[in-house]
């Protein structure tokens, strides 16, 4: 028996640095979706615990690992079976497509698919609240992508707020595959803390998100800019796409994002940013309201 989950890259549609706890780590306020690429998680049955890592970022994220870290896929699962006391293993296997360390969630989304997949595969069956504290003890961004549904993200990434429902719409996702450091980016931002902005109401139409978008921000972009210049490069490219309504930066970068109205406006964006830009990582995705999760 071999079992499947995807693993969407998130989106951070907005941004806002609210304010710093005494152990220093930020408080945010965010907008999180996702989009209709990212990663495969296949699981079969086996007696001890394995991952293989296959797909075009393989080799990237291998050589982004640490020689004594572990894998965060293997650490949910180590944790989910301690917290279920489960004695199986599994003999997992990811399909990387989405670029490492990129600000899109790749394997914060990881994670979540791991304990949503390994959760069918054990017939486990944790009370939510528990489930979601495990994941907040793997990552800021693994709660939100386990619960797959857009939302206004606070605190350090344990409130979770369903968004209002966004629109049907586009992404032209690039990133320039330039590694950026979240810690680093924290500490090189500068200025006052921002004011929290959740969506409230929902968008009727994709130049309606781009408006309510364009109030908002994503307050990493400066610093994350000053630490690789390429972000600006990108965005600027980006935004000069023909169609494309918005172009922003995702969590911390390096990855950017463009919102596009129709299928056919950002696939010919994508397509022309990756001729223009062949050493860039780029593709066209739908903007998802609704995804892989877990929720009450």
């Amino acid at each position: 028996m071999s079992l499947s989950e995807f693993a969407p890259a998130k989106v951070n549609l907005t941004l806002h640095v609210v304010g710093k706890r005494d152990d220093g780590y930020h408080l945010l306020d965010s907008l999180m979706a996702f989009a209709g690429v990212g990663d495969t998680l296949t699981a079969e049955p086996a007696d001890a615990l394995s991952l293989t890592v296959t797909g075009p970022f393989a080799g990237a994220l291998a050589a982004a690992l640490p020689e004594d870290a572990e894998n965060i896929i293997l650490k949910a699962s180590r944790r989910l079976a301690d917290a279920a006391g489960i004695t199986a293993g599994a003999a997992l296997t990811l399909d990387k497509r989405l670029p490492v360390a990129a600000g899109i969630g790749g394997g914060s989304a990881d994670a979540a698919a791991a304990l949503r997949l390994l959760s069918r595969l054990w017939a486990v069956d944790l009370p939510r609240a528990d489930l979601f504290a495990l994941a907040l003890d793997l990552g800021a961004d693994v709660p939100v992508c386990l619960h797959g549904r857009a939302a206004n993200v606070s605190g350090v990434g344990e409130r979770l707020e369903d968004a209002p429902a966004l629109p049907p719409a586009w992404l032209v996702l690039a990133n320039p595959l330039v590694g950026v450091s979240t810690p680093a980016v924290f500490k090189a931002r500068r200025g006052r803390f921002n004011q929290p902005a959740p969506l409230t109401e929902a968008p009727a139409d994709a130049r309606a998100l781009a408006q309510a978008l364009s109030v908002r921000a994503n307050d990493l972009t400066k610093a994350a800019v000053s630490l690789a210049p390429e972000i600006g490069s990108l965005l600027v490219d980006l935004g000069a796409l023909e169609g494309c309504l918005l172009a922003r930066m995702s969590g911390s970068g390096a990855t950017c994002w463009g919102l596009f109205e129709t299928e056919e406006a950002a696939r010919a964006g994508a397509a022309r940013l990756a001729g223009t830009r062949p050493d860039w990582w780029a593709t066209a995705a739908p903007l998802l309201s609704e995804g892989q999760g877990i929720r009450p």
